[in-house]
């Protein structure tokens, strides 16, 4: 039963992150900004939307140390995993679009994240440090689409009707918004409970299945935008969860209780989700090259590694 419940959940999220994408994809249509944009704001907050239900519970639940693990260890699988795993489906065409920003932004996230948990527990001294951060990415965010708006010309975007009606795509976004979050927890819940069945403890469960489970929404929406050539919101959706985890996520969770940062972290989680994101520099920077399949098997490669790597340690 748990296993036919967990395959209830990935259906649910395959579902969600279509109608997610093109509620997305046709509101920067509609409202003439971006699709990189849409997928680096809402698009990553829908998708990050179980990592903060699951750190929140966490830490009220006593085991603080799961939210620290959920959020590391969806930054690595986002980057291996959830770009992986789209390349292998479609040649991702990412020297089409301009990440370099969000890029430098989410390195520079990630440092001062490890520089904080140097430091830790991370409390909510913290956190307000992660939110003030949060809040400046998000208001350059809509800097940024004010400006493309008023110089902006008409775009062909595949995926996208320029005849949708505003209610449908408002009914497309809040069904993926609600179902991804659902989905995933579904997901999580009955990994959760097969794991504890072979033994394994909290914190190797926190870096892997709940790491993986929470990260699905995100796996769900690259491969339906690997699918539609929508490599912008796939590139975009990764970068803006990632900074969303470290900044909004744990921001928020250190307000709930204080979040212990075990050694383990210090010395090699951390610096594995810091290497990870540092693989994209071929892909947003000049030459700029596209994620094919040679990379996605590489990415995904790296991951299984990672995995195996967690659980023998832990």
């Amino acid at each position: 039963m748990v296993w036919l419940t967990g395959a209830l959940g990935l259906v649910i999220l395959l579902f969600a992150g279509d109608l997610l994408v093109r509620g997305a994809v046709n509101m920067s249509l509609r409202l003439g900004i971006p699709a990189l944009i849409v997928s680096l704001t809402i698009v990553a907050f829908g998708t990050s939307a179980p990592e903060l239900i699951i750190s929140i519970r966490s830490i009220l639940d006593g085991v603080p140390g799961l939210a620290l693990g959920n959020a590391v260890g969806s930054n690595t699988a986002n980057v291996l995993l959830v770009l992986g795993v789209p390349a292998l489906i479609s040649r991702l065409h990412t020297a089409e679009f301009d990440t370099r920003k969000s890029y430098v932004l989410m390195i520079g996230s990630s440092f001062i994240f490890i520089a904080l948990c140097a430091l830790g527990p991370i409390t909510w001294v913290h956190g307000v440090v992660l939110l003030m951060m949060l809040a400046l990415i998000i208001a350059d965010q809509v800097r940024a689409a004010i400006v493309h708006r008023r110089v902006a010309v008409a775009e062909d975007v595949e995926g996208a009707d320029p005849e949708m009606p505003v209610w449908k795509i408002a009914i497309f976004l809040i069904l993926g918004l609600i179902g991804l979050p659902l989905g995933a927890s579904i997901f999580v819940e009955a990994a959760v409970e097969i794991a504890k069945d072979f033994g394994v403890s909290d914190s190797v469960i926190g870096l892997t299945l709940v790491a993986l489970g929470t990260s699905m929404p995100e796996l769900a929406t690259t491969v339906v935008a690997a699918a539609r050539r929508q490599a912008d919101v796939a590139i975009g959706n990764v970068i803006g969860s990632n900074l969303f985890n470290l900044l909004a996520i744990i921001g928020v969770a250190s307000f709930v209780g204080p979040i212990p940062v075990p050694r383990a972290f210090l010395g090699f989680d951390l610096w594995v989700m810091l290497g990870a994101s540092l693989l994209l520099v071929p892909f947003v920077f000049p030459p700029k090259w596209d994620l094919t399949r040679r990379w996605g098997t590489l990415l995904c490669a790296l991951y299984v590694a990672y995995i195996v790597t967690v659980v023998t340690i832990g």
